[in-house]
């Protein structure tokens, strides 16, 4: 698939070019080295197998967003999968507000952090053969969505690809392994839509490829169950500032035909917050409608509360 031909401005995880992001400095195990020098070993579990978690975090004026929810998400994805950080909480929040300072970033700004197994002593999947530590590696860069995306809205196609259960790969577990969520984009690309929408094993609607996603019907807010999707923490944070302010909110099983008739929908994920959809499966829907639109605002407020509980950067490391 030809990378340059296929980018979308109205991608979900699109975003403006900055010519700063050319000269980042990303951390490498306790390094800090050019972006273009910045490697890992062919035989770390991550390349190997997609041994590893990560966490995407937002900074906004000078605050991390929910720093200690994607912290403690991190925590209990490494501990699910017996993965020794061999930092404590602290000491790999220290790791991405670092990252930050030594590419002097205050705002507009996102950082990837990623933790790996380890390098292993052959290419395989025992974690017995792992001969060192974790690898911890934090990428930041200047990134804000498109506006082409808030503005026009996404296209969303249904996939065939489902999202599995717990027994199978628990999405609720961020982990490096992607594959079906990208057999899943893929699909949705070559049929002209910007993203997946995904159904669960039973045929309700889950999430999508790479974020949440809501639908908004008579007024009410409607979400998934939750059982077979991203345990986003933007999702929990939308679906606790609608409830706050009087908006109904549904979280369970709901049908593509119940889809397909919705009023608006939108999806959430921590680069863009929120993002307006424009059609499903070719069905039309009004694009940033009165609730989302309203949503939205709630959510620009909350972000830029100091009361929000969002970590200050430091003035300097």
């Amino acid at each position: 698939m030809p990378a340059d031909s296929t980018l979308s401005k109205t991608s979900s995880q699109a975003y403006a070019p900055d010519d700063r992001n050319e000269a980042v400095l990303v951390h490498v195990n306790g390094a800090f080295v050019p972006r273009h020098q910045a490697t890992v070993s062919v035989f770390d579990a991550g390349y190997v197998c997609g041994d590893g978690v990560w966490e995407g975090v937002r900074l906004v004026d000078g605050r991390i967003v929910s720093f200690d929810a994607h912290i403690d998400r991190l925590w209990e994805g490494a501990r699910s999968i017996s993965l020794d950080i061999g930092l404590s909480k602290d000491g790999i929040k220290r790791v991405v507000v670092d990252t930050f300072l030594r590419n002097g970033m205050r705002d507009g700004a996102h950082a990837r952090l990623m933790v790996t197994r380890g390098v292993k002593k052959t290419p395989n999947q025992d974690p017995r053969f792992i001969i060192g530590g974790a690898t911890i590696v934090c990428v930041a860069e200047h990134k804000v969505v498109t506006p082409e995306a808030k503005q026009n809205g996404l296209k969303l196609f249904t996939s065939t690809y489902r999202c599995s259960g717990p027994d199978v790969f628990d999405l609720r577990l961020n982990s490096h392994s992607r594959l079906n969520l990208i057999q899943a984009l893929i699909q949705a690309i070559q049929a002209g839509a910007d993203e997946a929408l995904m159904l669960d094993p039973q045929g309700f609607v889950s999430s999508c490829n790479s974020t949440n996603f809501f639908i908004v019907r008579g007024g009410a807010l409607w979400t998934s169950s939750g059982r077979y999707c991203f345990n986003g923490i933007t999702r929990a944070t939308i679906a606790r500032l609608a409830r706050e302010a009087g908006i109904p909110v549904f979280e369970g099983d709901f049908t593509l035909a119940e889809v397909y008739a919705a009023d608006e929908a939108f999806v959430t994920g921590t680069l863009a917050g929120i993002t307006p959809v424009q059609s499903v499966d070719g069905r039309a829907l009004v694009p940033g409608g009165a609730v989302t639109r309203r949503l939205d605002a709630l959510y620009r407020a909350y972000l830029a509360s100091p009361d929000a509980g969002h970590a200050a950067l430091p003035a300097s490391i």
